[in-house]
């Protein structure tokens, strides 16, 4: 793996050896479809032409600012701006860190509180006008502990400063952090290439937490001169310049100031055997990124994005929409498309890094928390029997391709802490409403419910579901309402605002641990942080708190399964299932993608193959 890939220990063995079974289950390399004449696909281009690559994803970022970054649209185009102290190997699977700002493994004190990162001495941040001539400078150190500082400044306005809450001796919230005076213990800058970090208390997950998007490394002067407009004309270190954003895509070319030497195949995990297939092997011992031109359009409909994706100018690549699963997909144990088709794309089917649920606004007086013990119980039952009025099966078919596996909680069957024996309620109308009955709910004073989504059609028609499931479940009609949002962006801020009761989340796992999925109903992580359910419980919050400073292993993950079953038990969400993603991609490109754990990390060794004509 080379000897700059970091292992997912010191955690033990966190691989994720559930993700990897299905994955080979299913096949690496699927058939190709035939849906597409030959004439929609774009030819490969001659040498010497513009390299262009067009992505598409189903959302918008609202921002590029890392610290202001809390979903997987900005974390796609986040790591081609920007870089973090790790990243994730390019292939390897499971996941394996390796540097990327920083030169090795750090160094860590016995005790697991201190540790040492060198960082290299060669990385700019590409030129900007807020820079002494226009010229990038080095990045060093104290930008390391800088931007990692400014998650806590009220000024900085981060969503995501729980990454590192409570974590560094020094470091917390409503301060003014300044590049030269943080006075921060945690950060301690030894020179311009050393940084030593102390932390409160032992957190395993520290490397995986700094090799996220959202703990990028930004230079102050142009956060300084741009103010709010940094996250939509951002500068970093990355392989790309972002040249063009607005609501509708996006438009980078490369970095000239980055340089990382070439690809060493070997050591982003490269298997000649999973990987051969896809061209890759002619990236090996060549510098990149290898593109000219990188085009990401934002398209929320997933018809539109087909029509793009079959568009000779249009995306190059597309995840299955799943009304086209009926169609494309002839079998569905073992996974594979249509025989027939030609070789025209380029296929990937993997079970998502993460999971769907609905969540609910537990602030909501009649759903969550309640000072009466007795309304509070109440409460739980209704919760519970809300879950148990959901149709799984029905989402998984249409729109999963019917190829969703449920669970219960928030501990994925790819993690190891997954315990096969939690179990979800049965579900069904009847049962359903037996339990609110139960517990003195009826026509009469059941709540009103405001269900939030983002505009689109299936955004609208994952509420009808909802809608339907709970009236056959004798929930009156007239107390389930809808609100639309124009964006995904203007939905989190309505979650984050109490403005709705029920919304359907997806969340990816960043990082092979369930802590990281667990967080997302620790009492301090309140909106506008992650736990936008406003999930309190005290016992949960120290539970929590004692796993996350577990060193050892088997006894962090067990720690791991009684929260998750604490979760399950006090019916939080509901939910959850893991869908299995299906990508196709056009022939002339080289690029394995992912747009799980690696985020965007993937884009600077995407590449396009050059025809054989001169």
């Amino acid at each position: 793996m080379g000897q700059n890939a970091l292992k997912s220990d010191p955690w033990g063995n966190v691989h994720m050896a559930g993700l990897i079974q299905k994955v080979a289950r299913f096949g690496l390399m699927l058939p190709v479809l035939a849906v597409v004449v030959a004439c929609t696909s774009e030819a490969p281009i001659s040498e010497g032409s513009s390299k262009v690559y067009r992505h598409v994803i189903d959302g918008a970022p609202r921002t590029l600012d890392p610290a202001q970054t809390n979903n997987v649209y900005a974390r796609l185009l986040i790591p081609a701006v920007f870089e973090t102290l790790y990243r994730y190997q390019y292939l390897a699977r499971p996941y394996e860190l390796t540097p990327s700002l920083a030169l090795g493994l750090p160094e860590v004190s016995a005790d697991g509180l201190t540790y040492e990162i060198r960082i290299r001495d060669d990385a700019r941040f590409a030129d900007s006008e807020f820079f002494e001539n226009g010229q990038g400078r080095l990045l060093t150190a104290s930008d390391v502990a800088w931007s990692l500082a400014r998650l806590f400044d009220p000024a900085t306005g981060s969503s995501v400063s729980w990454l590192l809450r409570d974590r560094i001796v020094g470091l917390e919230s409503g301060r003014t952090y300044r590049p030269d005076e943080l006075n921060v213990p945690g950060l301690e800058v030894i020179d311009s290439t050393t940084l030593r970090i102390h932390l409160n208390e032992p957190f395993p997950a520290l490397v995986h937490t700094l090799a996220r998007p959202q703990l990028s490394i930004v230079p102050h002067e142009v956060v300084d001169g741009l103010g709010p407009e940094f996250g939509l004309r951002p500068v970093g270190s990355g392989p790309f310049r972002l040249v063009e954003f607005n609501e509708t895509g996006a438009v980078l070319v490369p970095n000239e100031r980055f340089d990382r030497g070439v690809v060493d195949l070997a050591a982003e995990g490269y298997d000649p055997a999973l990987h051969e297939a896809f061209g890759l092997a002619a990236i090996d011992g060549r510098p990149y990124p290898f593109l000219d031109r990188l085009e990401v359009q934002f398209i929320s409909e997933a018809s539109a994005r087909w029509n793009s994706f079959r568009s000779r100018d249009g995306a190059d690549i597309v995840m299955l929409p799943p009304e086209l699963a009926s169609s494309t997909i002839s079998s569905r144990d073992p996974l594979t498309l249509q025989s027939e088709i030609a070789a025209q794309y380029h296929a990937l089917a993997e079970p998502e890094s993460g999971f769907i649920y609905y969540g609910m606004n537990l602030d909501h007086p009649q759903l969550g928390h309640h000072p009466d013990p007795t309304q509070e119980t109440r409460n739980r039952e209704l919760r519970c029997a809300l879950g148990q009025s959901l149709d799984w099966e029905r989402r998984n078919q249409q729109f999963y391709h019917g190829l969703g596996q449920r669970f219960a909680g928030v501990i994925p069957p790819f993690l190891p802490s997954w315990d096969d024996s939690v179990l979800s309620l049965p579900s069904g109308p009847e049962l359903a409403r037996e339990r609110w009955e139960q517990a003195g709910w009826h026509a009469g004073n059941l709540p009103r419910l405001i269900y939030g989504h983002q505009a689109g059609v299936q955004p609208g028609q994952h509420f009808e579901l909802f809608r339907a499931n709970l009236i056959e479940a004798g929930y009156p009609s007239d107390r389930i309402e809808q609100r639309v949002y124009p964006t995904f962006a203007d939905l989190l801020r309505g979650i984050h605002g109490s403005e709705v009761d029920v919304f359907l989340l997806g969340w990816t796992t960043a990082y092979p641990d369930a802590h990281y999925n667990l967080q997302l109903f620790y009492g301090p992580n309140a909106s506008p942080g992650s736990n936008t359910a406003r999930y309190s419980n005290p016992e949960f919050d120290a539970g929590f708190e004692q796993a996350r400073r577990t060193i050892d292993d088997a006894e962090r993950q067990a720690r791991y399964r009684d929260l998750n079953q604490r979760l399950v038990d006090d019916c939080v969400i509901m939910g959850s299932i893991v869908r299995t993603r299906i990508h196709l991609w056009k022939r002339h490109l080289r690029m394995l993608p992912d747009r799980e754990i690696l985020g965007g990390f993937f884009l600077p060794f995407v590449d396009i193959e050059a025809s054989a004509q001169p």
